[in-house]
């Protein structure tokens, strides 16, 4: 990852065009490809970001992310660079899911065709570079479907889903992958954008899965 807090403006140019004024702002480069720019609020929120696959072209004084799929592009104004340091993080062991989602992970790939008729588990943590998909399945015709699964659905565990797809949809032997975002309860924020980006919701029923009042998830 490298890390660079700079004095810039930030230019959007793509489907609409977005433009951040000349502040202090946190750059993120990540190893995935991926380009997010932060400001010191928000929380984990990006003011604007660049998904994977891209391409950085620095000049003097500019800097241009190019999406190399869509072609958009963060054009970055630097009037002065306060630090700029990289460091290798690893691969990263995953989230440590607490004893429900772990319980729900575990179960739904039991009962996989709780999902529907004919679906078949492909694996349980199937690993990508970015840590593992909770579930790897294949629907009813043969298509690949990842499954995150929270206690809780909210737009981080989506942003995470979509990260996860985005990385499977580029191996020709999976591909095309769909998704599935399942969990007790799914914020309605969550199951917008979920819904935005093509990925079904799924709000689970744990006690029907641990076989107490059996019946089938809602899917919207």
């Amino acid at each position: 990852m490298r890390l660079v807090i700079a004095r810039c403006s930030v230019d959007y140019i793509g489907r609409l065009t977005a433009h951040l004024p000349m502040a202090p702002r946190l750059i993120l480069m990540k190893a995935d490809g991926s380009v997010s720019i932060h400001c010191d609020d928000r929380a984990f929120k990006p003011l604007n970001w660049m998904n994977p696959p891209c391409k950085l072209q620095e000049a003097e004084g500019q800097w241009t992310v190019t999406q190399s799929k869509t072609g958009e592009k963060l054009v970055l104004t630097i009037e002065e660079i306060l630090h700029d340091s990289a460091h290798e993080l690893g691969i990263d062991p995953g989230l440590v899911k607490d004893g429900v989602e772990a319980h729900l992970q575990e179960l739904l790939a039991e009962h996989i065709s709780t999902l529907g008729d004919g679906w078949t588990l492909i694996r349980r943590e199937y690993m990508t570079a970015i840590g593992p998909v909770d579930i790897l399945c294949r629907d009813h015709l043969g298509g690949t479907v990842a499954v995150e699964i929270k206690r809780r659905g909210e737009i981080d565990g989506v942003e995470q889903l979509t990260r996860y797809l985005e990385l499977l949809n580029r191996d020709p032997i999976l591909a095309p992958v769909k998704g599935i975002f399942a969990a007790q309860e799914i914020k309605p924020q969550a199951r917008v954008l979920a819904l935005d980006r093509g990925i079904d919701c799924v709000t689970l029923d744990y006690a029907a899965l641990r076989g107490i009042e059996p019946e089938n998830p809602t899917l919207f």
